[in-house]
This record gives C-alpha cells, structure tokens and sequence, in this order.
C-alpha cells in the first residue's frame, strides 16, 4: 500500500498551478485556467451527488501539486501518485507553504504500477495529465484510472495534441518536421522531438471511451497562448485578461481543438447503481 509521505511529484507538465482566485504567476494561469475550471465544476457536481463535502482525489503524475494544491484548498483530500522523487520533495515543500500538508499526500510511483501504492476503487475522480504522452500503453493507463474510481467519479484527461505541435513547427520555419509529425503515428516530428506521443481530440476521446467512459467535454487548451508573442501580453495594459477570456471562448468551439498544444477531455464512469 501506499507510502505515506513521499516527497510530491512532480512532472515535466509545462503547466503551473490555479486557481482563478490565486493572483501570483497570471501567465501560469493562461495554461490551467480552462483545465482548472472544468475540473472545479466537475468537483462541484460530486459533491452535490454525493452529499459529501469532502471528495477523495487522485493526481497520477501530479508533479509539485499544480492541480493539487487548489483541490485541496476546496477541502478535498488529494493524493499525489508521481514517479519523481524531486517532484515529490517540491510537493512537500509547496503544500507547506499553501497551509494543505493535511489534505494532500505525495507517493512514489505511476499509473502503470498504481494499485501497488493505491487503493482500488476509493476516488471520487481521478487526473491523469500529462501522463498519456510518456507511458508504454496508454490505453493500459488510462484502464488504472478508471479502476481506481468510485461508481459515478470522472477522470479528467489533459495530454498533447497533435495540431499545436505542427502549427508551431510550421510557424518556426520547420516545414518538413511539421509534415512529418502530421504523418507520423505518434504525431512526433522527428528524432529530436522530445515529446513521446501526441493526440487528435478524437484519439483522446476514443481512448477515454474505450476505457469505460463516458465523454463529458473535450476542451483545446492553449489555443493562443503559446503562438503569442510575450512581449504583447506583457506590455499591453489588460492583454493577458483579454487573452484569458479569448482562450475559455475558444476551448469549448472544436474547429479550435485541432491546433490546440493540449487537449482536455473530461471523462465520467456512469455506475450500474444508478447516480
């Protein structure tokens, strides 16, 4: 079972934490904002179905806790399933200082070997961001997910999607590198590419309905954000706001999905007793 309090994880996500009501770190916002919402909504909906105030949460690959610091902020207790020691030790240090160290434990491991640190069955939802990119078998993966789930629970799903990738290759001047992700079968632009695998909306949502679940919402995330020049959002006084509100617009409209770096599909595991 599982080992207490290992250091927390954390991933090589190039997302960072929050909540729209945490200030520090706006352009960080720009890259969980959209993820974040749908995420508090779906928590909010268990705990009405539940009638529990409190939700049990698991974060495979949760790094230093971007997403699972503001859960637990909400009050839900969190654990953290991550294979970095590193990560882990910055989790630590970072639940610390949000006040949460109760409510969040960090365990070594991943989502592969995840019912030797965890329990079966015992969470009201499940994350699995920016894990599908780097294991052996993502559908394999994405099964554990889903089995470490209570009846009626949701998964949420954040991977790398294949559209932003060959829009940034080809907006660099790579053109070749961005024909060759486009036709190679894990949307990977060359030996050089540090990315192990990349996904269409459909691929994503194929895998999250293959593993059981019912497809919720497929979002684009950072649609704009990161073709955008830094120095716009920076200098140009309500630039980052705007672009905020320009990238939760765009998230939900799919023609967008195509060219968006991640894609988040929220999962949700409609249980034989009913609601």
């Amino acid at each position: 079972m599982s080992d207490p309090m290992r250091p927390p994880v954390t991933h090589h996500h190039p997302h960072a934490a929050s909540l729209r009501s945490d200030p520090p770190r706006p352009r960080a916002a720009l890259r969980t904002a959209v993820v974040w919402e749908v995420l508090r909504d779906a928590l909010e909906r268990r705990v009405k179905a539940t009638g529990r105030e409190s939700l049990d949460v698991l974060d495979t690959g949760g790094g230093s806790g971007n997403f699972a610091v503001p859960a637990a902020r909400l009050g839900h207790r969190v654990t953290v399933v991550d294979p970095s020691p590193n990560a882990l030790f910055a989790l630590e240090r970072r639940v610390a200082e949000a006040g949460v160290a109760d409510r969040v434990t960090g365990v070594q491991g991943d989502v592969h070997g995840l019912f030797d640190v965890v329990e079966r069955g015992a969470y009201d939802a499940v994350l699995c961001h920016g894990v599908l990119e780097y294991v052996d078998d993502p559908a394999e993966g994405l099964r554990n997910a889903v089995a470490a789930l209570r009846s009626e629970g949701v998964v949420s799903v954040l991977a790398a999607g294949l559209g932003g990738a060959v829009l940034a290759r080809a907006l660099a001047g790579h053109f070749k590198e961005a024909k060759q992700a486009l036709s190679d079968p894990d949307g990977r632009w060359g030996q050089g590419d540090p990315m192990p695998r990349r996904f269409t909306a459909e691929q994503l949502s194929a895998l999250v309905e293959g593993a059981g679940l019912e497809v919720g919402a497929v979002h684009g995330v950072r649609v704009f954000a990161d073709l955008v020049p830094g120095v716009l959002v920076d200098t140009e006084p309500g630039a980052l706001e705007a672009l905020l509100r320009l990238e939760e617009a765009a998230a939900e409209v799919p023609a967008f999905h195509a060219v968006a770096t991640q894609l988040h599909v929220l999962g949700e595991l409609r249980g034989a007793d009913g609601a």
